[in-house]
């Protein structure tokens, strides 16, 4: 009885809310893709963030950019912070967990460190000021755009499904005749944005924390 009421309780609760939360979310993802055209840089910088510190969380970031359908400039920023996180924990904190805590959290996730991070917040900074950085680079700088699949938007370097997902919008894009080819300064910007800006900044960002001594000798460390 127990999986059947449980089942059917869904079933209710999702055919009363579902649709006014979907086309609340709908709105406030057409908001969210309009404001970042017209205030690339604030917004950047907002979408960037927030949407890296979800990556991080135990939530779903992915889930959080295909419910609001974050594609475009939004998308890209999205890509920035996740990457932010992702990269910039990796890198970080390679004196503590060497190779393996580089890919389980680069190619992986980055929501590895939330045991660490209840122990001491001060460690979220470096990559939180790193996408705050990417963000708005992303969007005005190099205009790198999510126009594959949205979910890609909240993925980050997981799997490199932002990247593909990048990628993937340049085809199409060309195919339809909205951009005329893929340009090295497309390539540069992915690059820049997803991986080296992230690792610098946050390395960076960290040694002046370590050196200040909010974060110290093992913070990082990961149960690997």
């Amino acid at each position: 009885m127990t999986p059947i009421v449980t089942v059917l309780a869904g079933i209710l609760v999702a055919d009363l809310i579902a649709a006014p939360i979907g086309a609340a979310a709908a709105s406030v993802g057409t908001f969210v893709r309009w404001a970042t055209v017209l205030q690339p840089f604030w917004m950047g910088i907002l979408v960037s963030v927030v949407i890296g510190v979800a990556l991080t969380l135990p939530i779903s970031s992915a889930a959080i950019c295909a419910a609001l359908s974050l594609t475009g400039l939004a998308g890209g920023a999205a890509v920035a912070g996740c990457c932010a996180q992702m990269v910039g924990f990796a890198v970080m904190s390679f004196k503590e967990n060497r190779w393996g805590g580089l890919v389980a959290q680069g190619v992986g996730t980055s929501m590895l460190q939330m045991p660490n991070i209840v122990k001491n917040p001060k460690i979220w900074i470096p990559p939180t000021l790193a996408s705050a950085i990417t963000g708005p680079l992303a969007t005005c700088l190099f205009k790198l755009e999510m126009n594959g699949a949205a979910v890609s938007s909240g993925m980050g370097t997981c799997g490199f499904v932002g990247q593909i997902g990048v990628y993937t919008g340049w085809v199409n894009d060309v195919a339809n005749g909205a951009k005329a080819a893929i340009t090295g300064m497309d390539w540069a910007g992915m690059v820049l944005i997803c991986f080296v800006l992230p690792a610098v900044l946050s390395w960076v960002f960290c040694q002046v924390l370590r050196k200040k001594g909010w974060i110290k000798e093992n913070d990082l460390k990961l149960d690997l």
